[in-house]
C-alpha cells in the first residue's frame, strides 16, 4: 500500500518537473503564454515554486495583476524570504505603485537590513520625490557597505548637494572621478560647487 502511495506522488511530482521544464523552454523562446499555461496544468495554490514562476512569467506577458496575485501568494506561503518580494516589487513598480512597493522594500529591510539594492532602490525612490533627508540614511548605508561602488557614490553625492551639504558632496563627486574619470555627472555636481 505504502509503494503505491510513493509512486503516485512521485508520478505528480514528475509532471510538475515536466511542467517546470516546458515553461523554461517555452518562456527562452519567449512564449510566456504556452509557458504559463504548462505550469497551470499542474497548478496548486500551495505550491511556492510554482506561484513564484508564474508570478515571473505572467510579469514577462505583461499581465501585471496577475504577477502581483501570484507573487503575493508565494511571499504568504514563505513569509521570510526575499525572494518573492523581490519578484512581487516587479508588477508594482511598473504599475507605479510605490507605496507598496515601499512597504515590500520594508518588509526586505527587517529580514536583511543590510540589503544594499533595497537600500539604494529606498533611497532612489526618496530621492525621486526630493525626499533628500529620509534619501539620506539609506544610501549612507549603500555607501558604507560599498565605498567604491559608483552607482551608490553619484546618488549619494547628488543627494548630499540637495541637502546643501557642499563639503561632503564635493569629496563624494571626486570619488566619483576616481571610479569613473571625466564622469560627466560628477562634473556637473562640482561645477554647481564652485
Amino acid at each position: 500500500m505504502l509503494s503505491g502511495t510513493i509512486s503516485m506522488g512521485t508520478f505528480a511530482q514528475d509532471k510538475i518537473i515536466d511542467a517546470f521544464k516546458q515553461s523554461y523552454s517555452l518562456e527562452k523562446n519567449e512564449n510566456f503564454k504556452g509557458a504559463i499555461e504548462s505550469l497551470k496544468a499542474v497548478y496548486q495554490t500551495d505550491s511556492y515554486e510554482l506561484n513564484l514562476r508564474l508570478g515571473w512569467l505572467t510579469y514577462l506577458a505583461g499581465q501585471l495583476p496577475e504577477s502581483e496575485d501570484y507573487y503575493s501568494k508565494a511571499v504568504a506561503l514563505k513569509p521570510y524570504a526575499i525572494e518573492p518580494k523581490f519578484g512581487l516589487v516587479l508588477p508594482l513598480s511598473v504599475q507605479g505603485k510605490w507605496t507598496e512597493t515601499e512597504e515590500i522594500y520594508q518588509r526586505i529591510l527587517q529580514v536583511d537590513p543590510q540589503n544594499s539594492l533595497v537600500n539604494y532602490r529606498l533611497g532612489l525612490i526618496y530621492y525621486n520625490r526630493g525626499n533628500y533627508d529620509k534619501a539620506d540614511p539609506y544610501l549612507e548605508k549603500v555607501v558604507n557597505l560599498y565605498p567604491f561602488d559608483y552607482d551608490g557614490l553619484i546618488l549619494l553625492a547628488w543627494n548630499k548637494l540637495n541637502l546643501q551639504k557642499s563639503r561632503e558632496s564635493k569629496v563624494l563627486f571626486q570619488k566619483v572621478l576616481m571610479n569613473n574619470p571625466d564622469d560627466p555627472s560628477a562634473l556637473e555636481g562640482l561645477k554647481l560647487i564652485k
